[in-house]
């Protein structure tokens, strides 16, 4: 499984594009802007996207989602407890964030536990709340994909509506932190890290 990583929008939050090298089945994870970006480097490598995941519903990570469904015709997958972000351009914040306002009926929701196929991988849901009521992770192969739950060094901001800082840590600590140390991390902002690298400097993280 091949992952790329793109910068986009003037959060530079990160869009994933996760793939299967041999089959070039491939989901977007959250598309936040820069569609132009995102569907050239998709045209380029030659995918066919089978799903655009959320890892939850804030307007920085669905920017250019509007945009990437349209051209690709893939389904838009978030989780059920996010669903209302989707719709509401004011609870998405999209309002807000000098983007368009960004509002769309998903085409699936989700659950702890779903499972997809990509290729030859399986994509696992993980429920990880606190940021948003409905934020996820999502783990394919030795990858967990965080969203705004865990970052290098940090966890995200709870200080929006819906937001819980208990929540979040205990997301962190018991439902990430608890894979092996040398599962990836792709957050949602800035670098990657692993699970290791995260138990021995997060100061989030329960020791």
């Amino acid at each position: 499984m091949k992952v790329e990583r793109l910068p986009v929008g003037i959060y530079l939050a990160n869009c994933y594009l996760v793939y299967c090298d041999d089959t070039k089945d491939a989901l977007v994870i959250d598309p936040g802007g820069d569609s132009d970006e995102i569907l050239d480097r998709i045209e380029k490598l030659g995918l066919k996207i089978k799903y655009i995941i959320l890892t939850h519903g804030h307007g920085d990570h669905i920017g250019g989602l509007l945009d990437v469904k349209n051209k690709t015709g893939a389904p838009v997958l978030i989780h059920e407890k996010d669903e209302e972000y989707l719709k509401d351009n004011q609870k998405n914040l999209s309002n807000m964030m000098s983007l368009d306002n960004v509002e769309l009926k998903a085409d699936r929701l989700l659950k702890d536990g779903d499972k997809l196929t990509l290729g030859k991988s399986t994509v696992e849901i993980i429920y990880t709340p606190g940021h948003t009521p409905g934020g996820i992770s999502i783990k394919i192969d030795n990858c967990i994909f965080t969203g705004d739950t865990l970052f290098a060094g940090s966890v995200g901001r709870t200080d929006f509506a819906g937001g819980s800082y208990e929540e979040i840590i205990h997301s962190v600590n018991e439902r990430l932190i608890i894979y092996p140390d040398d599962t990836i991390i792709y957050p949602g902002h800035g670098p990657s890290s692993t699970i290791g690298k995260e138990k021995d400097s997060n100061p989030f993280v329960k020791r």
